[in-house]
């Protein structure tokens, strides 16, 4: 799968390896960006501004990687709104997305990704 396909869509399946290197190129994109920016502007207003842009420009991709990781655990892309439920919804969100296998063959969403 390339990187536009992962990040750019939220149809089809992941399985647990592109998830989580999805995760950590966003991650280490979302820190460099953020210490430019601070190195650059400061902590002034147009920093801040740059700050929510930089991570609004990135929930794009985040919400798409889960999408398609809940996808291959056969349930619906609108799970990831477990992670609004306070502390509880981050540890079942790495639970069932980071952790736990997809399911095996094709379910509702696409082909196994595994094979």
């Amino acid at each position: 799968m390339d990187y536009q396909t992962l990040f750019l869509t939220n149809d089809g399946r992941i399985n647990r390896g592109p998830f989580w290197i999805g995760g950590i190129i966003l991650a280490v994109a979302s820190v460099v960006l953020g210490f430019v920016d601070a190195l650059i502007f400061g902590n002034g207003v147009l920093g801040s501004l740059l700050e929510v842009i930089i991570s609004l420009a990135l929930l794009y991709p985040s919400i798409n990687l889960g999408i398609k990781r809940f996808h291959d655990r056969d349930k619906s892309g609108w799970w990831l709104l477990i992670l609004f439920v306070p502390i509880l919804g981050a540890i079942w969100y790495f639970v069932e997305a980071g952790c736990l296998p997809g399911t095996i063959g094709p379910n509702r969403f696409g082909p196994d990704p595994l094979k």
